[in-house]
């Protein structure tokens, strides 16, 4: 069997579609098939003086084994001298958070929907003993059907058996375990679903203040409030996610099962979503190693 050794000549390169830290993201065409795909480029230079080789190597041996209708797909990789290339799935709809802010808030079905499909996507990594750890709006992409797409696995870890203390992720989403540096596991991506769930209906995070300290505060006081809008259903499923016991948080799967959610999501959406089958499954050989 030949080994495809890729390269940037490879591809058509677009226009950019983001910018980060460490490099770009643009869209791209691959030059023999004609697919469509988006290009993370990074440099090695800037990678290193932020010492996250270790971070990013452990992103692409996770991103790379995982198939979801609900997680980007990363197709391969390659490097020279002087950078790191990912090849992406594209997601035609962009970032979800812009598209948050544009409308400053979701109403109750679409929130619905974008929580069934996390839910699922979280749901399939925790089978695969990935914890997520930085699930927000940012992170997240929308598909050309609508269809959410968790895109960024730059803090997500394998669990294995033993529970983890690391402090990461984003404050606004870190769940009191973390605060606190207890021992933790899956349970604070329940957290997280309960907080985005929140930010999607209400336009912000629920412990948002101006000082880092009054965040933390509230986190571990759980301490948040309900604008007059959200129904009560929306309610009683945040509620039972932001729980400081992570064993008391519901998990995932009763997170797509809860009577909000399921008022909303329409059956041939779970259908498709239990399916968990791969809309990209023809295009990802042409990027195999």
């Amino acid at each position: 069997m030949v080994i495809k050794q890729w390269a940037l000549s490879d591809f058509d390169i677009g226009r950019p579609l983001g910018k980060g830290k460490f490099g770009n993201v643009y869209l791209a065409r691959e030059k023999e098939k004609g697919i469509v795909v988006a290009l993370k480029i990074l440099f090695k230079s800037q990678l290193v003086k932020s010492n996250v080789e270790h971070q990013l190597i452990r992103e692409i041996e996770i991103q790379a084994h995982l198939s979801h209708p609900n997680i980007l797909r990363m197709y391969n990789y390659f490097h020279d001298e002087k950078k790191i290339i990912l090849i992406l799935e594209y997601a035609l709809g962009g970032e979800l958070f812009k598209e948050l802010q544009r409308k400053k808030r979701f109403d109750e079905p679409t929130s619905a929907k974008y929580i069934f499909q996390v839910s699922d996507a979280l749901n399939y990594c925790h089978s695969k003993k990935v914890i997520h750890r930085d699930i927000k709006p940012e992170n997240i992409l929308i598909g050309s059907n609508g269809e959410v797409k968790i895109a960024d696995f730059g803090w997500s870890v394998h669990a294995g058996k033993s529970r983890r203390e690391t402090m990461c992720g984003t404050l606004d989403y870190l769940p009191p375990e973390m605060i606190t540096r207890a021992k933790y596991d899956e349970a604070v991506d329940y957290w997280s679903v309960g907080v985005l769930c929140y930010e999607f209906l209400v336009g912000k995070p629920p412990f948002e203040t101006k000082t880092k300290e009054d965040t933390y505060k509230r986190i571990r006081n759980i301490s948040y409030v309900f604008p007059s809008f959200v129904s009560a259903g929306a309610r009683d499923l945040i509620g039972k996610l932001l729980v400081r016991d992570p064993k008391q948080r519901i998990n995932l799967v009763q997170v797509m099962e809860h009577h909000w959610v399921m008022s909303h999501v329409r059956r041939e959406a779970i259908d498709r979503a239990s399916q968990s089958s791969d809309p990209n499954e023809n295009e990802e050989d042409q990027f195999e190693e």
